[in-house]
């Protein structure tokens, strides 16, 4: 913690707020003395020399001293194996069950004592103390997991484990969940464990609200993507290698994954980005399709206050002929910042505003947070107690944190009797005449002015059944939440698409939605972490996100907060948002200047609109994200591995953000083949690098020979924007019509 952290946590130490929430963690910590027994002594264990194999549909059983590891290669190609005789299931990641196994894989014996299975697109070896090593068709190794090590509580409990893994000495790694310093994840340690930044964070905050145990390893050798299906708290350390000058050799890279407990089970999925991140969609659930407008601009501010601001906010776009989608309401409409209430003093006639806003074609979007007030006579409450929604300790006690409404219970999402009761609550939401939701505080969040802010480790869960504690349940209730108000939606309007985004989430959230930034600092910093996130996150399987536009704390200036607008203007999620305090966020409230730049980047993004839906299509038939790296169609040119400042939207554009202070030009790295300037139609070759003008106006961005865009003409009906192809070559492009909702 800095002297900043310091400062703000004794200010809120000397507040009621802050007191009750010293009590709420003191709490915490007398639950967990109670309800954790201390680990005590520990037995390593490894697997020990094998003893045998026995042949399975897509696999089989290999036997060692110690352990043994089940493996299994499904249709598709992914391999799934796991130690200690863990099995794919249960898992919160994966949609549909478990794909069938491949009949023409089989378990053989291998040299030196060893295993191995041998299917169409990967060979993957055991030797006969226990190591993994997954290669190529051709024989390439594109990662080599070392023997497993656990450690064992004498007097019993979960076993913490280790794996480690060399890849090769070229490999880089991208994923991990949400990851500011990013997109290539550079030497260090990543922590695995959901948590509220607690205001405002930059590149180097670590970890954030969504970590996933996800990482995706470009090499020339080949791209795979590996999953390691856990839960748990856990800590990920990632070496980039280094290869051998003249006849030296190289060094590989390596990853140690170490968990707290639970299965050491993972899958590897080994192809092109594109395949890699196909299988992934199939494997974890195809992501949900945003409605229509929720590709347009949005805007929130924390603080809105009354009815007369959100009238007066929407007037003053209209005004200025600023197209404009959504209104989001957070927590400042609430009763007391209750959940599922309305402040009537301050929004006398919602679902009136509501109506008002729909027929100019704004939607409202409201706030839900997990905390529910722990007050007698609030309804929500009650019928949370009625129902036995809320964790308990276990000695069977109801279980409360201190958030924004006070003294707070919090529904167990893994429970699908809670999940049923928390979806039939957004009808309230729905009769207020709310269009969509976004899921804050999630993680989830108990005020501390010191420590972790989050539930005892120690409060039980249903966990569908199985039973458990939070130290198995926290990195999915954000998921698990996220599951129940898309299905509580799905049923309550059928006819409809849901529009649902959360803070915080895990693997396979993109079936109930997206995600946004989160608390992302207002510095040039946080404009760059906001581009990784994005980045990130796709490569993660969630391809709908975007940050807060300007940050969220503090205040940016012009130039920050334009280049900001213009970066978001080609991201999914377009969001103008800031806390309470931070001022305003309207493109007219920083000069005539930004107002007439920032006009054209929102009229860029109306006519790209179309562009947009296809790619939300393409994105639920294919996994593949809106935004994706530079190297996507070209993971072998090292060059672009290491960029990370620029990316491509869809197939077709290549976008330049500006990411630094003061700058007009910018170097653009461009991927093979013939691009053109989209302000100039000037063409350029790659791959290499070319110098752009990026004046304050606009971003350099570059449109792909040969593409065919739909786009939006001034008619407002549909058009197709076509660039040339290269000499010889021929073009196209993709257009998927939308129903609207």
């Amino acid at each position: 913690m800095d002297c900043r952290g310091l400062v703000r946590s004794l200010r809120g130490f000397t507040s009621l707020r802050g007191v009750r929430a010293t009590r709420s963690a003191l709490r915490r910590r007398w639950i967990d003395a109670r309800g954790l027994p201390a680990r005590g002594p520990e037995r390593a264990r490894v697997p020990g020399a094998v003893t045998g194999a026995e042949p399975l549909p897509g696999g089989g059983i290999v036997r060692f001293a110690r352990s043994e590891l089940r493996i299994r290669v499904v249709v598709g190609g992914a391999v799934f194996w796991g130690w200690d005789g863990a099995g794919p299931e249960p898992s919160y990641a994966l949609a549909d069950g478990v794909p069938a196994p491949d009949p023409r894989a089989e378990l053989e014996p291998d040299k030196d004592g060893g295993w191995r299975v041998v299917s169409e697109r990967v060979t993957v070896e055991v030797s006969r103390h226990g190591a993994v090593e997954v290669r190529t068709p051709g024989g390439v190794t594109l990662r080599r997991d070392l023997p497993p090590r656990w450690w064992e509580p004498v007097h019993g409990g979960p076993a913490r484990w280790a794996q480690r893994t060399e890849v090769p000495a070229d490999a880089r790694f991208f994923g991990l969940g949400g990851r500011a310093s990013g997109p290539r994840l550079r030497d260090g340690v990543y922590r695995l464990w959901n948590t509220d930044p607690g205001g405002s964070f930059g590149p180097d905050g670590d970890p954030l609200s969504i970590t996933m145990p996800v990482q995706l390893v470009v090499a020339d050798a080949g791209t795979h993507l590996v999953f390691h299906d856990n839960s748990w708290d856990g800590r990920v350390t990632l070496r980039e290698g280094e290869e051998g000058a003249g006849s030296g050799h190289d060094r590989p890279g390596s990853c140690e994954v170490r968990m707290d407990g639970g299965p050491l089970r993972c899958w590897v999925i080994v192809g092109k980005p594109a395949r890699v991140l196909s299988r992934w969609s199939r494997l974890t659930g195809a992501p949900a399709v945003p409605p229509s407008w929720a590709l347009g601009a949005q805007h929130a501010r924390w603080g809105f206050g009354s009815e007369a601001e959100v009238r007066r906010i929407v007037a003053g776009y209209q005004e200025r002929g600023l197209p404009l989608s959504a209104v989001h309401l957070d927590i400042d409409h609430l009763a007391g910042h209750r959940v599922f209430t309305v402040d009537r003093e301050r929004f006398p006639a919602l679902p009136e505003l509501a109506d008002e806003l729909r027929r100019a074609g704004v939607r409202l979007v409201s706030i839900v947070d997990p905390a529910v007030k722990a007050e007698r006579g609030y309804a929500v409450y009650e019928s949370g107690r009625a129902a036995g929604a809320f964790v308990r300790d276990g000695r069977g006690r109801e279980v409360r944190g201190e958030v924004w409404p006070g003294e707070c219970a919090y529904p167990d999402f893994t429970d699908p009797r809670v999940r049923q009761w928390w979806g039939g609550l957004y009808e309230e939401r729905l009769r207020q005449g709310f269009a969509g939701v976004w899921h804050d505080m999630n993680e989830p969040v108990s005020f501390a002015p010191f420590g972790d802010t989050t539930l005892p480790r120690s409060v039980r869960h249903d966990l569908d059944g199985r039973g458990g504690d939070h130290r198995e349940a926290h990195n999915v209730y954000a998921l698990a939440m996220a599951r129940a108000g898309y299905e509580g939606l799905r049923r309550l309007r059928p006819d409809e698409r849901p529009f649902l985004f959360s803070r915080s989430g895990w693997a396979g959230m993109q079936r109930y939605g997206g995600t946004w930034s989160g608390d992302v600092s207002s510095s040039w910093d946080g404009l760059r972490a906001s581009l990784s996130l994005v980045l990130g996150m796709g490569l993660c399987g969630v391809p709908y996100s975007g940050p807060d536009v300007g940050g969220f704390g503090g205040s940016p200036s012009p130039e920050l907060y334009l280049r900001w607008f213009q970066l978001a203007a080609y991201l999914p999620l377009f969001r103008t948002h800031a806390a309470i305090g931070a001022g305003r966020r309207e493109p007219w409230e920083f000069g005539p200047a930004v107002l007439e730049h920032a006009r054209a980047a929102l009229a860029e993004r109306e006519r790209l609109h179309p562009y947009f839906v296809t790619l939300a299509h393409l994105s639920r038939l294919t996994g593949a994200p809106y935004v994706r790296p530079l190297w996507w169609g070209s993971p072998d040119d090292r060059a672009l591995r290491e960029c990370g400042d620029a990316f491509v939207l869809g197939d077709a554009l290549l976008v330049a953000p500006v990411l630094e202070r003061g700058v007009d030009r910018r170097l653009v790295r461009l991927p093979r083949g013939r691009w053109f300037d989209t302000a100039t139609g000037q063409g350029y070759d790659g791959p290499g690098q070319v110098l752009l003008d990026a004046p304050l106006s606009r971003v350099p961005v570059l449109a792909r020979a040969g593409s065919v865009i739909p786009v939006r003409g001034a008619d407002g009906l549909l058009e197709l924007e076509v660039w040339a192809p290269a000499g010889g070559r021929r073009g196209g492009g993709l257009v998927v019509a939308d129903a609207g909702d």
